[in-house]
This record gives structure tokens, sequence and C-alpha cells, in this order.
């Protein structure tokens, strides 16, 4: 079963001075692969660049580049997906899945050994350094030889009951320290916090960027983080029955959720910083206010069947 899904996601900035030169960089573009089909996709920007790239980054994330040389007061940028969405992970086994420590050991970095990719989401990253406190954090919910996928079920749950989710709270710069010892913050915190613990534990984990809805498709409660962009976390378990070939599994602690239909992904990658939906350099500007909207719905007839590639 796959359901079709439409998404709008407005950014204006306003700037107090006009911005005589700026360089952008976009991840809005849904990903598509065997479970979720991008049908149509446009973007939309005001003033006009003119010259509009798209490549696909290291992560496999596609990167939309533009350049504005005219003096504007203002930045619109829009963009509308219309996307096919199945569910991944309806057989998923986790008390199967290989144990946690037989993992970490087998992805531990041995020069001129052949390369894991997965060992690149073991390293720390800018947004996510390498935090004592997570690893002790992280620590009971695996003990020795328990199942990698059962573990970090239940690091999401235990992230998800301990942390407030408080719109607002933090800024996308906020130090995952601070989210932590806070115990509050917005989605990409208690994202950057499960990941954060995950690779302190030596296991392989990653960023997602995407959007919700704003009501579950399966019984209509309402989900936190619908309405903007949203982050959750993959984690990398190879010869879990039930997952895709590529052995990621996704996990939502905002929700304490494993994302059926509801989640539509954009980017992934090390946090938040490989995946921002917007970012650039300008020059002038000076103050600026900055708008954000997403709208996300769900078509009436959902269509039925496997999504091909």
């Amino acid at each position: 079963m796959s359901v079709e899904l439409s998404v709008v996601h407005d950014t204006r900035y306003d700037y107090a001075a006009p911005v005589s030169q700026a360089h952008h960089l976009a991840h809005l573009k849904p990903l598509h692969d065997a479970h979720q089909q991008l049908l149509d996709f446009t973007l939309r920007i005001e003033p006009d660049p003119g010259d509009l790239s798209e490549r696909i980054d290291a992560f496999g994330n596609a990167a939309h580049h533009f350049s504005l040389a005219l003096p504007h007061g203002e930045l619109h940028v829009r963009s509308s997906s219309r996307l096919r969405v199945a569910a991944r992970f309806e057989s998923l086994d986790a008390a199967s899945s290989p144990p946690w420590d037989g993992l970490r050991d087998r992805l531990h970095y041995v020069a001129r050994a052949p390369y894991d990719p997965a060992v690149g989401f073991v390293q720390p990253s800018p947004f996510i350094p390498r935090l004592e406190p997570l690893r002790a954090y992280g620590r009971s919910s695996f003990p020795p030889g328990r199942p990698v996928v059962e573990g970090a079920i239940e690091l999401m749950q235990r992230i998800h009951g301990d942390f407030s989710y408080r719109s607002q709270s933090t800024q996308v710069d906020t130090p995952v320290a601070e989210a932590f010892e806070r115990r509050t913050g917005v989605c990409q915190d208690f994202a950057h916090v499960m990941i954060g613990a995950l690779r302190m534990l030596g296991l392989p984990a990653r960023y997602v960027s995407g959007y919700l809805l704003t009501h579950a498709a399966a019984d209509g409660h309402a989900l936190v983080g619908a309405d903007a962009s949203h982050a959750w976390v993959q984690l990398h378990a190879p010869g879990t029955p039930g997952l895709p070939d590529d052995g990621w599994l996704d996990l939502d602690p905002t929700n304490d959720a494993i994302p059926a239909t509801d989640h539509i992904r954009v980017a992934v990658g090390r946090d938040y910083g490989d995946v921002a939906p917007l970012r650039g350099v300008i020059r002038g500007g000076g103050r600026h206010t900055l708008a954000v909207g997403v709208t996300t719905r769900r078509h009436d007839h959902p269509a039925a069947g496997p999504v091909v590639a």
C-alpha cells in the first residue's frame, strides 16, 4: 500500500537593506527511490536568479545552487513536491537484528582495509561532536549482545520520554550538549542527541531532513513537528530482516515512531549542517526577518501497490 502526498515549502527573507549579491544552496527536492517516488517537483525563486543548477551531493541528495547579482530587498523560495510513498519497515524483525557490539567491532577503522561507507557515520561531525555524557546515556539501552535494532528503539523511546519538545526553544546552532543538558528542544535536537549517543557507542547513524503529515495516516493522531521541516534519525543495521537492501532504519525520537507513510525524506547527512533546507552567503542586507511555512497533505485516493523507482 502506498499513498500520494504533496508538500509546499515556502521560505521568505525580508531584508532591512538591499542585498547586493547572494549565493545560496538549497536541499528541498525529496529523495527518489524504491519506496518514495517523486512524481513532480518545482522550485520557484523570486527574484529570478536566471541560472539555477542542480547536482547530486556526496550523500546522494539533490542540491540546488543559485546566485543573485542584482540588489534585492527580499527573497522568496517555494518548492512544491508530489510523491507516492510506501511503508518500508512493515516486516521489520528487531529481535533478529545483529548484536550491536558485533556491528560496532566490524566498523572499526583499519588502515588499508576495505572501506565501508558506514564508517563515516560513526565519526563525529560539526554539529555532533564526541560527548561522554551521550555515551553514558545511550549505554543503558545496549547491554552486551543485545540486538542493535532493539537497543535503538529503546533509546528512541527514552529520548521521547526524557525530553520535552518546545517550539523555538533552540536555534539551528544550539550545541547538542546544551540541548542534552536542558532535556528540551525541537526535532533537530532530538535527532542530534540520538545520533550522538549511537555514534559514541560505535554505531553508524545519520541525520534525515524531511516533512510530516499534520495527522498520521493510520489513526489520525497529531504528529509533533508537522507543518514545518522535520528531522529524524537513520541507523545502519545491515543483516536485519525487514530492512531495505541498504540496511538503513528510520527512527523518529520526536514522535517515538518508526516512519511509515507519514514521513517524506528530503535529504540525509551527518547532521543538520549537511542538509539545511536553505543557506547562503550574502553581501549587505543588514537585519532580516525569516518566515517559513510548510503544508503537507494526503490526497483523497491513495494508490495501491508497490512503488517502482
